[in-house]
């Protein structure tokens, strides 16, 4: 018998990474509870010791011995009458002297009954009287015990579930598919299991049962039903994480990302800086015909990425960013923190880009409100290039738009902003 309880306990460690200690320490709180529910008496603080090894479990009444104290504090404590007459008179108050003075004949007993019991004792000692078991206590302690384990063990789980998460919180990880409900996808990581809500996947991409994806966990919550894992596939952490797991330049501190912009499932710019002597950043994260810049892209499910050599000087690191328009010249404001950004006029289309994509990551990337001016035309092009401008509001609208299913996500968001700005 003793050996089947501990093989039974050690699977339950092995199932729920749990202690074994722990496990123990609640069969025996489950146990104690089933004692003191059918054979226990008021005043008695009810502790069991349980032996895994032969399965037998000893009941003891245990007491913190204290000083003697004058009889009429005993009284006023025993008295069930005044306590409850005391607890309820919000406006009492007793000092520290008082505290002190205060008798819990539950959980202590005086030095002049401790020694009755042990010679020796004194005060902090603890007295452990052992109780009778009774016959009929093994099969009732076995019903209540199982109950009682079972919902400790279930707590113990959720709160190291909340635990391990809580502290991956604003990391990426890795999880698979396990089924989509309606636009929310179920992700397991392992030990839990993750919801990935539809303002936080990239638009347009399908998430079947199954697929292994890298996650960004946003937030962990703990509620009544256990942990509540929120995730996110737009986020920026993911992007620098694939960078720092595919890159070995980056993992090495050779390579740094100065700043990252990103509009997820479309196109993301990545302004990186060498650390080390003699290495091409750019070079390093596109690797030999592209393969690493590939991974990247695949594991963003085909997101375009642009790689920005970072500048200090903020002239030639907006001429990078606005990349691969060329930039004839560029007047900054350092007040404003305004750039007027003067291209060719055939190049004046390339630097906006498609929706004015290529100048809004530009600007998000650097920092800076960015003009662009046609160099012979004078046009001016302004819109969409201030770096706190979003358009998740947009997207969030073409998203649940059930009339567009079957549009292009990317040429209603175009629609709905001219329309906007028509207003």
């Amino acid at each position: 018998m003793s050996s089947e309880i501990v093989s039974a306990i050690k699977q339950i460690c092995d199932e729920k990474g749990l202690s074994y200690e722990s496990v123990v320490e609640t069969i025996e709180s489950a146990l104690a509870a089933a004692y003191r529910k059918d054979f226990g008496e008021k005043n008695q603080n009810i502790k069991v010791v349980f032996d895994s090894e032969t399965g037998k479990s000893v009941v003891y009444d245990v007491k913190t011995v204290v000083e003697d104290l004058p009889e009429e504090i005993i009284e006023e404590t025993v008295d069930s009458a005044k306590t409850e007459q005391i607890a309820e008179d919000s406006n009492r108050r007793l000092d520290e002297e008082a505290e002190e003075r205060k008798f819990n004949p539950k959980t202590q007993i005086q030095l002049s009954e401790a020694k009755l019991l042990k010679k020796s004792a004194k005060i902090d000692d603890e007295i452990k009287t052992e109780l009778e078991v009774h016959e009929s206590y093994g099969r009732m302690a076995a019903q209540t015990a199982k109950q009682v384990i079972i919902q400790k063990l279930r707590e113990a789980e959720r709160e190291m579930i909340f635990s391990d998460f809580k502290n991956k919180e604003h990391e990426v990880i890795a999880g698979v598919v396990q089924r989509v409900e309606g636009r929310v996808v179920l992700v397991d990581l392992d030990r839990a299991v993750g919801v990935l809500p539809p303002e936080e996947q990239i638009y347009g991409e399908r998430y079947n049962q199954g697929d292994r994806i890298k996650v960004y966990v946003k937030a962990v919550n703990l509620t009544a039903r256990g942990s509540e894992i929120i995730l996110s596939r737009t986020s920026e952490e993911i992007l620098k994480k694939v960078f720092y797991l595919e890159i070995p330049e980056i993992s090495n501190n050779l390579i740094e990302i100065k700043a990252v912009a990103r509009e997820a499932g479309s196109r993301s710019k990545v302004a990186v800086l060498a650390i080390g002597e003699n290495i091409d950043p750019i070079g390093s994260c596109v690797g030999q015909r592209g393969a690493r810049i590939q991974v990247v892209i695949k594991e963003l499910g085909g997101e375009k990425i642009d790689i920005i050599e970072y500048d200090e000087e903020p002239i030639k690191f907006i001429a990078n960013a606005l990349a691969p328009a060329k930039v004839l010249s560029i007047e900054i404001d350092e007040k404003e923190k305004r750039a007027i950004v003067t291209v060719a006029d055939d190049q004046l289309s390339l630097a906006i880009g498609r929706n004015g994509q290529n100048v809004r990551l530009a600007a998000r990337l650097t920092g800076w409100k960015l003009d662009l001016i046609g160099e012979k035309s004078g046009k001016v092009e302004i819109a969409a290039t201030d770096p706190i401008i979003e358009v998740a509001e947009i997207k969030e609208e073409v998203i649940k738009d059930e009339e567009i299913k079957d549009v292009k996500v990317e040429e209603k968001i175009a629609e709905k902003k001219t329309k906007k700005a028509k207003k």
